[in-house]
């Protein structure tokens, strides 16, 4: 009789070794694609679950409203701006960083563009130069945190403080109103209507989806993945952990100048203060929608879908009755909630 306990314990030790890096990754052979893709968007899918029972409850409370497509279209005018910089702070956060400037590049850039619609030129023209200008910025913003090794916190606050402040030396306060801007062509394309849904909700899903890959497939995302995790690893690994740092403030400084300009398209003017609401509603979009603050870990489509559901949050409290005065408590209430579902579901901590 021919013994194979010798040949099986081969096979055995190579199943086990295998078992155990699937393991390791958090997968398993009996794995469906279904339960796969639950996995790989846990974040995603989490924020879409609070943004529902969200709405649920508003609805429950006001079924009148919020069963009215107009409750839902007020929201999708506005919400673009937000998710122009929503999204490149996800690659800031992720690599490790954190954007405090953005609300002044969003003024800086979107008087740019009222400047140049207001001396006469075409509004495309304009748009050209507020992206230039925000790249700039950008540029200027990362080199403070990446070569003069400034605290990323307290250098993009001072630059924020600092590019208000000149913006309200300069224009003593006073608005920029562009009443022919409406006629032109670039409204008709970046902000006119397609079937009752504002266009700029186009564009700006366009420019969440083509971020998404890159953030998930492309090699710029993967390196901003690395360098988030472990920067020297990454220095060892040959990539330039500075240049990626700077690419990513650059990369805000786009994303605002985009909202500058939606901004002005929307209300046909500029104000001195464009840009200060969207600080805090910004970045409680990123962390609602599940990147995580440490760095290393982030989703786009997961802090789009916490945009939306930061912006509905006013809207919805006003919609169902509610004073103003509980806008606030919401807002703290979801984003608390939302965190702890992250921390909760996240599979790494730190």
């Amino acid at each position: 009789m021919t013994d194979h306990s010798n040949d099986e314990a081969p096979a055995r030790r190579t199943l086990d070794a295998n078992a155990v890096r699937r393991l390791a990754d958090g997968r398993h052979a009996d794995q469906s694609r279904l339960r796969r893709f639950l996995i790989d968007n846990r974040p995603a899918l989490g924020s879409l679950l609070v943004f529902l029972l969200m709405v649920t409850v508003f609805f429950i409370g006001n079924p009148a409203v919020f069963s009215q497509w107009s409750i839902y279209r007020a929201v999708l005018i506005g919400l673009p701006v937000v998710l122009f910089v929503v999204v490149p702070l996800v690659y800031v956060v992720t690599v490790g960083e954190i954007d405090l400037s953005f609300p002044a590049t969003i003024g800086m850039t979107g008087w740019v563009f009222a400047l140049v619609v207001q001396a006469g030129f075409d509004p495309f023209l304009g748009l050209i130069a507020a992206i230039i200008a925000g790249l700039v910025l950008g540029l200027c913003v990362g080199w403070l945190v990446v070569y003069a090794n400034l605290s990323s916190l307290i250098a993009t606050l001072g630059m924020n403080f600092m590019m208000r402040g000149l913006i309200q030396i300069q224009t003593e306060g006073r608005s920029i109103a562009l009443v022919t801007l409406p006629q032109s062509w670039a409204y008709k394309i970046f902000a006119g209507e397609l079937f009752g849904i504002p266009l700029q909700v186009f564009w700006v899903l366009l420019f969440v989806v083509v971020c998404s890959l890159i953030y998930n497939r492309h090699r710029f995302g993967v390196r901003v993945h690395i360098v988030g995790d472990n920067p020297d690893a990454a220095q060892q690994m040959g990539i330039d952990v500075r240049r990626v740092r700077l690419q990513t403030f650059v990369f805000v400084g786009l994303g605002a100048s985009l909202a500058g300009v939606f901004a002005v398209f929307i209300n046909y003017t500029w104000w001195p203060t464009s840009g200060e609401s969207f600080l805090l509603p910004g970045l409680a979009s990123v962390f609602v929608g599940g990147t995580a603050p440490w760095g290393g870990i982030g989703t786009v489509i997961g802090s789009a879908i916490g945009a939306f559901t930061v912006s509905f949050i006013q809207t919805g409290v006003v919609g169902v009755g509610l004073s103003g005065f509980y806008v606030q408590f919401f807002y703290g209430l979801i984003i608390i909630l939302s965190l702890l579902g992250h921390r909760w579901n996240q599979v790494r901590y730190r």
